[in-house]
């Protein structure tokens, strides 16, 4: 087992992975910028280091700072949190160059994933169900336009290295196609640094479903069910839940092996998620995240798991603490994200907290690095915090959520919260009856107005 785990992120994410590390008596390393100089997750570890100005590109994206800490502190492993470089192959390979362990799958599985053509292709083969489409990418628009025909509108053409809404351009009818075409192309090349596009067919109710696996690299994997994140806005999730409210034991256990064998076959090691698109009873395959998810805390929340810790453990070599047949769903968890942002626009908010008290009680779970005093820096993601709930079954834990964002305190910067009370105010959210599309049309009335 490792003695010290460097973790190369910041905020909750940070936090989480420095108490898992507590629990197994692992010393923890935290990098920081400048700008995070007094942030908790830096006060929590057992050291840190300081690896550049507040510039992602400066600091938490700079690898060879990063190495170097490692190598000042004695750190014999580096977990990656979720987002800056945890999906970036070339930086597991310079870390494996160094001879230290990256805590997450191998070079080669991030980079045939982080491709979504090849990903695609890769599942097809391995027997998960896709979402019909492009057969690799479309060199130009006249061949857009011919394969738009051919499909049937409506159709979304996506940015081959998009992730995070970028690059992902629907064209409703055939008049559309050239511009979105043309913004997916310009989206990719802008901020992949790779224009190549490939097109789907657009499923038009769909709900958002995701398959949580899990591998020790050695042939063998499980799956921990799904997760229910179809509340989503421009693509980024705000709200998911497990297990997801339409699926049925059978499609979940179905579904779920077809995943977990998937990833056995290919000898994946560590935590990772296979997303779909759910409709009419039918799983579409889109993308797999071969980290730890924003949303893991909802699964760890039902299945009485700590992912974090298995992850170390595999990546030490060491077997997974259970099998297939120990996990077993116990009620419902839901978690929001909540972020640093005015409404109605969503502009972020950074400032100082003049207040702040996370709510407790049964069942609740608040991942923050807030605290009173501490001034949010503009210089990345907006999210200040994940308030997990879990119930025995899904009306106590919408019920639970309420009272809990009843009592959540955050002042001196304006925040989503209002907006889970007005969700759970909506018939459809406390019944479930939504999809991918719901949550915009619901914001183009309801804050455009209020």
């Amino acid at each position: 087992m490792f003695d010290k785990i460097l973790i190369a992120n910041r905020g909750e994410i940070a936090l989480r992975v420095i108490r898992a590390c507590r629990e197994m008596g692992i010393k923890s390393v935290a990098v920081h910028s400048t700008a995070d100089a007094d942030a908790m997750h830096v006060r929590m570890a057992d050291e840190a280091v300081c690896i550049g100005p507040p510039p992602g590109t400066d600091s938490y994206l700079n690898m060879a700072a990063i190495i170097a800490a490692c190598e000042i502190t004695g750190a014999q492993a580096i977990h990656p949190g979720y987002g800056f470089l945890s999906e970036n192959a070339n930086f597991v390979q310079i870390i494996e160059d160094h001879g230290l362990t990256f805590i997450g799958p191998t070079a080669e599985h991030i980079r045939v994933m982080g491709d979504k053509i090849t990903a695609k292709d890769t599942m097809i083969k391995l027997g998960v169900p896709c979402v019909p489409g492009s057969d690799g990418g479309v060199p130009d628009l006249e061949a857009a336009k011919r394969l738009g025909d051919e499909m049937g509108y409506p159709v979304i053409v996506k940015a081959t290295a998009g992730g995070g809404g970028r690059g992902m351009k629907v064209a409703a009818t055939a008049a559309d196609m050239e511009s979105a075409f043309m913004t997916a192309r310009a989206e990719g090349k802008s901020n992949f640094g790779n224009d190549e596009v490939y097109i789907e067919k657009y499923l038009t109710t769909p709900r958002h479903i995701e398959i949580q696996v899990f591998g020790d690299g050695k042939g063998n994997a499980v799956h921990l069910g799904e997760r229910d994140c179809s509340l989503q806005r421009r693509h980024q999730k705000v709200f998911e839940e497990a297990p997801g409210p339409c699926i049925s034991p059978e499609e979940r256990a179905q579904i779920g092996k077809v995943c977990s064998d998937a990833v056995a076959a290919i000898n994946y090691i560590g935590a990772g998620t296979i997303e779909f698109l759910y409709e009419n009873g039918e799983f579409y395959f889109i993308e797999m995240n071969t980290r730890l998810q924003v949303e893991h805390p909802v699964t760890e929340a039902i299945f009485g798991v700590d992912l974090v810790r298995e992850q170390i453990l595999v990546a030490a070599g060491q077997p997974m603490s259970f099998g297939q047949d120990d996990l077993e769903i116990n009620g419902h968890a839901i978690e929001v994200r909540i972020n640093a942002e005015r409404l109605p626009n969503f502009s972020p908010c950074p400032g100082k907290i003049t207040a702040y008290h996370a709510p407790g009680g049964l069942g609740v779970r608040m991942d923050s690095a807030l605290y009173n005093g501490y001034s949010i820096p503009p210089f990345y993601d907006s999210l200040i915090g994940k308030l997990i709930v879990h119930g025995r079954d899904r009306p106590e834990a919408l019920a639970r959520l309420n009272r809990a964002l009843g009592e959540l305190i955050v002042d001196g910067v304006d925040t989503t919260v209002p907006l889970f009370h007005a969700l759970l105010a909506e018939d459809d959210v406390l019944t479930g009856d939504y999809n991918i599309h719901w949550l915009e049309h619901w914001l183009e009335t309801n804050l455009a107005e209020g």
